[in-house]
């Protein structure tokens, strides 16, 4: 298997573009999805193997017979066959508004990942039932562990401390947040989207293969009862899973066969940091999040009843960021994204 690293273990320094010596790479922005993956596994597990950080929805067409669900996002994501895997690309953005009602906040922003190419989700066109399952309640803290249809990645709803990330308040109402290398993945299941695609259809897939449903049954009838990874076995033999509104929220692990290095699925895409994680804002809510234009994003928060605002503009090359404190004080930082 190819190698692969979680955002939640990047310890280096990222320093302003001013003092950052830019790294050449290879662009994949025109190599074919399947044709790309063929040379997947002569990547390095530096994250250089991608350099285009999609800004705005790539418009593309589903593949017919893809995965359903996929479809309704087909302006934002694209899907693939190749054999044994389906391979999925977006920017990691939804089309919805994010990060508005958090209250335990990081101080990560949103920004677009290059989930193509190589770095491509992986999903198995046929799953297969383990005969070890993994739990979700004591694995798999790091990277994700299923895929939204609208391609967001989705994390365990225990979050790399092992606290439930929505009742910690560090989740929006949408379910998601800005990870550690400023990438927005949900922590908690999107059954916002069942209102896109319909009960018909899922709302995600897990990295093992198996198609999560909202909270009624394909054919709109009520969900049956369902095992410790939120999933069940239907009379026809095939198996799936639902998103709750209580733990585990998504699927509680792992029902079918997947490789795990390090606590995470493998391989799985890598997300690429542009500056050190930060800490907690303690007392910030955010209140707003705006997309100016394509690429340019204002996020507003108050702490004891005094406003904020981090508004910053991304590229394929950089990252420009105005802070201004509650206090009215104005800052700015620029950074250098790896390309």
């Amino acid at each position: 298997m190819c190698g692969n690293r979680s955002h939640h273990e990047h310890s280096h320094i990222y320093l302003p573009s001013s003092m950052v010596t830019r790294r050449s790479a290879l662009r994949l922005g025109g190599i074919g999805i399947g044709a790309a993956l063929l040379a997947a596994c002569s990547k390095s597990n530096n994250g250089s193997s991608t350099s285009s950080l999609i800004e705005a929805p790539t418009t593309t067409t589903v593949a017919i017979g893809s995965l359903p669900g996929f479809e309704y996002f087909a302006d934002s994501v694209k899907v693939v066959n190749n054999g044994n895997l389906w391979l999925v690309e977006s920017n990691g953005l939804p089309t919805h508004n994010m990060m508005v009602g958090i209250t335990s906040w990081q101080q990560q922003v949103p920004t677009a990942q290059s989930y193509i190419g190589t770095n491509a989700w992986q999903i198995p066109a046929t799953p297969v039932v383990a005969e070890t399952p993994i739990s979700a309640k004591t694995q798999l803290y790091r990277g994700a562990i299923a895929l939204a249809v609208n391609g967001v990645p989705i994390f365990n709803a225990l979050n790399n401390r092992g606290d439930d990330a929505y009742l910690f308040g560090e989740l929006d109402e949408w379910g998601g947040h800005a990870g550690r290398a400023d990438d927005y993945h949900y922590h908690i299941a999107p059954l916002h989207l069942q209102e896109v695609v319909g009960t018909a259809s899922p709302i995600a897939y897990a990295l093992d293969g198996y198609a999560i449903y909202g909270e009624t049954e394909p054919d709109g009838s009520t969900v049956g009862e369902l095992d410790e990874f939120n999933g069940h076995e239907m009379p026809d033999g095939s198996y799936h899973y639902h998103g709750t509104r209580t733990y585990p929220y998504i699927n509680g692990g792992l029902r079918g066969v997947v490789n795990v290095i390090e606590d995470q699925i493998d391989p799985q895409p890598i997300t690429q940091p542009f500056r050190d994680s930060l800490e907690p804002m303690v007392g910030a809510t955010i209140t707003s999040f705006e997309t100016i234009t394509t690429g340019s994003y204002k996020l507003g928060y108050t702490v004891d009843g005094m406003t904020g605002e981090v508004a910053y503009i991304v590229t394929d090359t950089t990252v420009d960021f105005t802070f201004t404190n509650t206090d009215g004080l104005v800052t700015t930082e620029k950074y250098s994204r790896n390309s």
